[in-house]
Formats: C-alpha cells, sequence, structure tokens
C-alpha cells in the first residue's frame, strides 16, 4: 500500500506545481477526526488512479506555510491541482466523500 506521497512545505513545488500529472493533495492532522475518515478514500483513490494522478498528503501542523499559502482554515481540505494550477477543491469530510472525491479527481481527467 502506500500509493500516496507525503508532501511538505519543501518539496510542495516540485511534487504538485510542477506536476506532468494531475495533483491531489489531502490537507489534514493527526489529530482531525474528519481527516481519518477520509484518509482510506484518498488512499483508495492513489491506487484507483495511479499513473494518472499524484495523490498526496500534507500535514498542516507540520508545514504551515502551504497551509497558509492557500488560505487552508478548515481540515481535511482536498485541493486538486492541474499544471499547476488550483482546479478544483473539497472543504471538509460530506457523507459521500468518495463520490466527491472521485468527482474531483475525474474532473481534471
Amino acid at each position: 500500500m502506500g500509493a500516496y506521497i507525503n508532501v511538505t512545505d519543501a518539496t510542495f513545488e516540485s511534487e504538485v506545481i510542477n506536476s506532468d500529472v494531475p495533483v491531489l493533495v489531502d490537507f489534514w492532522a493527526p489529530w482531525c477526526g474528519p481527516c481519518r475518515a477520509i484518509a482510506p478514500i484518498v488512499e483508495g483513490l492513489a491506487e484507483t488512479y495511479q499513473g494518472r494522478v499524484k495523490v498526496t498528503k500534507l500535514n498542516v501542523d507540520d508545514n504551515p506555510r502551504v497551509a497558509t499559502q492557500f488560505g487552508i482554515r478548515g481540515i481535511p481540505t482536498v485541493l486538486v491541482f492541474k499544471g499547476g494550477k488550483l482546479a478544483n477543491q473539497l472543504v471538509g469530510a460530506p457523507p459521500n466523500a468518495k463520490a466527491k472525491l472521485t468527482e474531483l479527481v475525474e474532473g481534471v481527467l
């Protein structure tokens, strides 16, 4: 398992902004219950879209610069980038999170 990549303030630009493929970024923290609730869905997307979409996770406690740069005020927040630009986003963990997250990813393919 582990098809997703942990990104940091230091690696965000190279892994996300400069990526050749669309990138999903899950902004989360270990203490966040809803973040833990959507984690298996995010990890499942990493497997489903392997090679077509890069799935990443960014711990907001350890990497405040990127979280601040994108105005992340609540977590979980999922941002999808295409060509280095923000394309889609989802804030929170809705009951239909799997469908919503799949829709975000499909929207950039």
